[in-house]
């Protein structure tokens, strides 16, 4: 995996989790706004709404880098539109991650998979 690669499903999953809690909170706030006088949405719409924008910004840098096939590309997707599938996405790109580096130092040093 090259930096620029690594740089990609980096950004996704720094951008996942905050996406995420935004997402939960925004249905907090929603209830709230239907059950009390506390009214945060427009304001927690729009960080959620330019949250979610960079987390489909980083998706399609990803996919285009990592090469994804299709249905892996649609589940981090749909990930995106869950309220906790941030979480999710998070740990599964961690761990693809980590997968790559192990790849990529089992290549350096001429480590051949039986």
């Amino acid at each position: 995996m090259d930096i620029n690669t690594a740089s990609a499903l980096r950004r996704l999953r720094l951008i996942s989790v905050p996406e995420a809690v935004s997402f939960l909170l925004l249905i907090v706030c929603s209830v709230l706004k239907r059950t009390t006088d506390f009214n945060a949405v427009p304001a927690m719409g729009m960080i959620h709404g330019v949250l979610f924008i960079l987390y489909v910004l980083f998706w399609a840098d990803a996919w285009n880098r990592t090469k994804w096939s299709l249905k892996t590309a649609a589940l981090y997707f749909v990930l995106s539109v869950l309220p906790a599938g941030g979480f999710f996405a998070d740990r599964k790109l961690k761990r693809e991650a980590e997968a790559a580096v192990i790849a990529s130092r089992a290549r350096r040093e001429g480590v051949v998979n039986a």
